[in-house]
């Protein structure tokens, strides 16, 4: 089957840099749609996009050649596309070790990123009117809390990375994470082993070509 793969995202979102990840190291061609996540007050909100993805969200992602199907939220769409594109496959095969990586990666996606994705912390500055400083307390406080955790779970994958040698689902959410620690000045010094994966994460074709910067919406 020859798949159109659409991406509706945002260059700055984690949660549609995750997905870039995972086309990548699928070797799958996409197309991307940007949606400004700041201008035209929220273009997710805008009735056009919300009549696609009523969730009001990035990302989003259309496969035409399923009949135009679109599946929200970044994991369901990671595992979607490990399912219809099983090589390389993204989550281990034995299923303990599957479960610990998804166990890692949903720490990651549900208890590390809500807390500190845009709408929280426009909800912060805005209607409870915190001040910047402590707007980026708050997000180093959970960032702090939760890296902790992953850094401590690590120690259970041999190799260094979720697949052996071979970065996958895991991976593909926790770079993101660091990235946004990153621009938050989050010390990770006590993140040796969040560190040593960053380092061979970031110097692959598949993470490098998702980043951030390198999008055509990047602003």
């Amino acid at each position: 089957m020859n798949h159109e793969l659409t991406l509706y995202g945002y260059w700055r979102s984690s949660a549609a840099y995750r997905v870039r990840i995972a086309l990548n190291l699928k070797g799958l061609s996409y197309r991307q749609v940007p949606v400004h996540l700041l201008k035209d007050g929220g273009q997710q909100r805008a009735p056009g996009y919300l009549a696609l993805n009523p969730q009001g969200l990035v990302p989003l992602l259309v496969d035409e050649a399923n009949g135009g199907v679109r599946i929200a939220q970044s994991l369901a769409i990671i595992e979607y596309l490990d399912e219809v594109f099983p090589v390389p496959a993204l989550l281990p095969g034995d299923p303990l070790r599957r479960a610990q990586v998804r166990a890692l990666a949903l720490h990651i996606v549900c208890e590390i990123h809500p807390l500190n994705n845009l709408r929280v912390l426009q909800y912060l500055s805005g209607e409870l009117g915190v001040d910047d400083v402590g707007k980026d307390d708050w997000y180093r406080h959970w960032v702090s809390q939760g890296l902790a955790a992953v850094e401590q779970g690590l120690a259970v994958l041999p190799g260094g990375l979720s697949l052996g040698e071979r970065p996958g689902y895991l991976e593909a959410c926790l770079i993101p994470q660091v990235y946004n620690a990153r621009r938050f000045n989050c010390d990770l010094d006590a993140y040796p082993r969040i560190l040593d994966i960053a380092a061979r994460c970031e110097s692959l074709a598949a993470f490098a070509m998702a980043a951030p910067e390198q999008q055509a919406d990047a602003q």
